[in-house]
């Protein structure tokens, strides 16, 4: 069964309280293992923009659904094009220092774990450990037929190969790795089959809009927010329910819950302390303070 991707919410009612001070984080996590729910404000520091923020790809972009990628020939052939583009950019992105924050909190054990709704993969670059990337990640590829899974620089490899004279000019980065980029650079771009079977088409082992989460990836972080002591969310507006939901069962269990995000979340209402700051500047200092 599939869903239908949801792109946008609409915020109704009075914003709950928000504030710029750690003080209620830092007394929190200085006492329990807190569980980390990421999202793409968390890498927008890092030079990968988010969907929904100020500068939001959604603005100006519809990113690709299940559907149409496995319904559409045209459809995978513009999503290839512009990923190959995008993907040399996702590579070369740095850890930014919320990353690191991370990173260095977790070692220290005051976060027990980190989920994270994002497929760059910054999170293990700075050193987190045993991260659950929810939505998958843009460094793998799956073979839709014999579901095996290669590096996506094999893929990158093949690509360059059967399209030596493809130059696009890539413009606008969006967060699921793909450009903006001229429906005639798109159309003559050749696609490959899976290298195993041979015939299968490939996709990039993240989940789509409109595709469910495996259940057992589910399973296992409401796993983790039971083991947990709170839940931090950094960098998430929460939109889509893969997300949300976790916030939900958290406070349904009686668990903190702390917000860090700029702008309103749809979990706010489930907030116990809800922090509007950037979120290298805030991890940074809640690092220092916790040190």
């Amino acid at each position: 069964m599939r869903t239908r991707p949801t792109l946008s919410w609409a915020p109704t009612g009075e914003p709950p309280p928000r504030t710029t001070s750690l003080d209620e984080v830092v007394d929190v996590l200085a006492d329990r293992g807190a569980l980390v729910l990421s999202g793409a404000g968390l890498s927008t520091e890092s030079g990968i923009p988010d969907y929904r923020g100020d500068g939001g790809s959604l603005r100006r972009h519809t990113p690709m659904t299940y559907d149409e990628f496995t319904g559409s020939p045209a459809g995978r052939r513009r999503y290839w094009a512009r990923s190959h583009l995008g993907w040399r950019t996702i590579a070369r992105a740095q850890p930014n220092d919320g990353h690191r924050a991370v990173a260095l909190l977790q070692a220290r054990g005051h976060f027990s774990g980190v989920i994270t709704q994002n497929v760059d993969g910054l999170h293990q670059a700075a050193g987190a450990q045993d991260v659950v990337e929810l939505h998958g990640s843009l460094d793998r590829v799956i073979c839709l037929d014999c579901r095996r899974t290669s590096p996506r620089e094999e893929l990158d490899r093949r690509l360059r190969a059967a399209n030596p004279d493809f130059g696009g000019e890539a413009t606008r980065i969006n967060p699921d790795g793909d450009v903006e980029l001229a429906d005639e650079d798109v159309r003559g771009f050749e696609l490959v089959a899976c290298a195993d079977c041979g015939s299968g088409v490939l996709k990039p082992d993240v989940v789509f809009f409109g595709e469910n989460v495996p259940k057992p990836r589910v399973e296992h972080c409401y796993r983790l927010v039971d083991e947990a002591g709170a839940l931090v969310v950094l960098g998430s507006s929460l939109t889509v329910m893969s997300g949300l939901r976790f916030v939900r069962h958290a406070a349904k269990a009686g668990k903190p819950v702390l917000i860090v995000n700029l702008g309103r979340t749809r979990g706010d209402q489930y907030a116990n302390v809800r922090v509007d700051r950037p979120l290298g500047q805030a991890l940074t200092e809640l690092a220092a303070r916790l040190g």
